[in-house]
């Protein structure tokens, strides 16, 4: 449709490809989990799954312009998240494994819906790849890409391997308190490995419900499943439902990669002993709930040390001292990175 020297498009569309929406070409919605999930989800749960963090919108293009035109399900209020991570949207420009942040869309966070210019390039035409990150803390109703009339559109070039990598959690999971969308460590992580990701984070409701593993295990082609919600659950709650997650996904994929991840540190547990006793008792919980699943013969589940990914200066990766800032968030993508890269 070309209106007001822009042809837009929608991404549900080709050549497009919309990532990290395993159900959409079964109900054709921006939602993270089917419509009708077919198990009992929490009423928070199947809100949450509404937000698209994670989702990417990839394709090609020679335009000189890019835009975007988008209905939110509700505008930004979050006090400790920049609204451009929580409703906005982000572009990278460049080929994969070497794309990089060309700005966010400039959008009045007290509406619902907003349509802007997301980049202009000024040099000589050429096809370009793009990729464009969704809010991670809104739900999208419609979304229509815009580009310059009569320019080229292209499907994007395919990822370096077939399949994706599904990671179950928390907050931090869906990307807050990220400043913009590329910098969940989800979308980080798609970007450093050219693979698609499926974010499937709910934010506080990372309870580790067994119906939540029945659904990871009617993604297809999944590469591995990252296993990072120990932040939503108090002991006694992690302890009965770990075992279990783990049971659901390993009975359905035998030589599945799942890769548990203990929970960053948080800064209030460092002038609190009980908090600091309670978070090591639910450690050597998980780490030796691992180590006896490996000595049991299961040779494709790891455990990383939550406590060591942040690095030196940790402090300083958070908002709130529980989520993450941009830094916090790179230095969270750089070490699952690497684990990532030696197990597949």
């Amino acid at each position: 449709m070309n209106e007001g020297g822009w042809a837009w498009h929608s991404p549900k569309s080709a050549p497009f490809r919309l990532a990290g929406l395993p159900w959409l070409n079964q109900d054709g919605v921006y939602r993270r989990l089917p419509v009708d999930p077919g198990v009992v989800i929490s009423k928070d749960v199947d809100e949450l799954a509404n937000c698209t963090a994670g989702v990417q919108v990839q394709f090609q293009t020679d335009s000189s312009h890019i835009g975007i035109r988008v209905q939110l399900q509700g505008t930004a209020w979050m006090h400790h998240m920049a609204a451009t991570g929580e409703a906005g949207v982000d572009i990278y420009v460049g080929e994969p494994l070497a794309q990089q942040s060309m700005g966010a869309v400039n959008f009045d966070a007290r509406s619902s819906q907003y349509e802007g210019t997301l980049i202009e390039f000024f040099d000589e035409p050429q096809v370009r790849n793009i990729t464009i990150n969704l809010p991670l803390y809104k739900g999208v109703d419609e979304l229509e890409i815009g580009i310059k009339p009569g320019s080229r559109l292209l499907a994007p070039p395919p990822y370096s391997k077939p399949g994706c990598i599904v990671a179950y959690g928390t907050s931090i999971t869906q990307g807050g308190c990220a400043t913009r969308p590329g910098m969940a460590y989800t979308n980080i992580l798609s970007r450093l490995m050219n693979q698609e990701f499926v974010n499937l984070g709910f934010s506080g409701n990372g309870k580790g419900e067994p119906e939540l593993a029945q659904l990871i295990t009617s993604i297809p082609d999944k590469r591995c499943v990252i296993l990072d919600y120990e932040a939503n659950c108090d002991t006694p709650l992690y302890k009965k439902t770990l075992p279990r997650f783990i049971q659901i996904l390993r009975e359905a994929e035998a030589e599945l990669p799942i890769v548990l991840v203990s929970r960053i540190p948080f800064a209030k547990e460092i002038y609190n002993p009980e908090l600091r006793a309670k978070w090591l008792e639910r450690f050597d919980f998980q780490h030796q709930l691992i180590m006896d699943l490996q000595e049991d013969g299961d040779r494709n589940i790891y455990f990383v040390n939550g406590q060591q990914i942040l690095g030196d200066n940790w402090t300083e990766c958070t908002v709130d001292g529980v989520h993450l800032t941009d830094l916090g968030f790179y230095r969270m993508a750089s070490s699952l990175h690497q684990v990532l890269c030696e197990i597949l």
